[in-house]
């Protein structure tokens, strides 16, 4: 129950942090070129005499200009640094991280269960590392109360990404490591299934003149 939470959560923050960056993105976009633009309008209307496009295309330069949007790619970057560290978790815990295990593939299994469950270990060691360090430079940006330079929010708010996010990764290393010990299996993912779409039997593909994909072997090369 708790990690069906944790993995709702975790899909919403991502998906709730690349909408609303790619929506501020684009009012952004909108406001720069339409106040470029408007103004500019405004001027040639002046000029050629048409003294109503004039004035409206002065308004809407006046409206866009009454917004300050100096803050958004501030906002926007925080919004991305937050996006990319769970979603560095939420890759772990899918397995869609780019790894070369082709020479890891030809051991023997004994000898690569040690591997992998190594390299996990490895994996959750350096993350809880890096998590234990941001949280110490999170402390520190609280007791010094340093703000952004745009948005003036609390830095230790913005950094507190790297240790939320790095003490995921961790508890996703441990995770899969503790999955893979059990079913010695590794999380994959298939880059031709799209979801919502149901994939073609093999023998419709077949009687079409096409060659079925083979299924995707776990820990195989990715």
């Amino acid at each position: 129950m708790f990690h069906k939470i944790l993995d709702h959560l975790e899909e919403w923050l991502i998906s709730a942090l690349i909408a609303g960056a790619t929506l501020l993105i684009f009012f952004a976009v909108v406001h720069r070129y339409g106040t470029g633009l408007s103004i500019d309008f405004s001027k040639w209307a002046a000029a050629h005499g048409f003294s109503t496009l004039a004035a409206i295309s002065l308004s809407i330069f006046e409206w866009f200009s009454a917004w300050d949007v100096s803050w958004a790619q501030e906002l926007c970057i925080i919004m991305f640094v937050w996006m990319a560290k769970f979603g560095a978790a939420y890759g772990v815990r899918t397995g869609v991280h780019v790894g070369v295990d082709v020479a890891i593939n030809q051991l023997e299994p004994g000898s690569r269960r040690k591997v992998v469950l190594f390299g996990l270990a490895c994996g959750a060691f350096f993350t809880f590392i890096i998590g234990s360090f941001g949280f110490r430079f999170v402390l520190h940006m609280y007791e010094t109360g340093q703000q952004s330079n745009d948005l003036e929010a609390p830095m230790w708010i913005v950094y507190l990404a790297i240790p939320l996010g790095s003490y995921l990764m961790c508890f996703r290393f441990l995770q899969v490591a503790f999955a893979f010990y059990r079913t010695g299996e590794l999380p994959h993912t298939d880059e031709s299934h799209v979801e919502g779409i149901e994939p073609i039997p093999g023998d419709v593909m077949t009687e079409a003149g096409l060659k079925p994909r083979p299924a995707p072997v776990a820990g195989g090369v990715r």
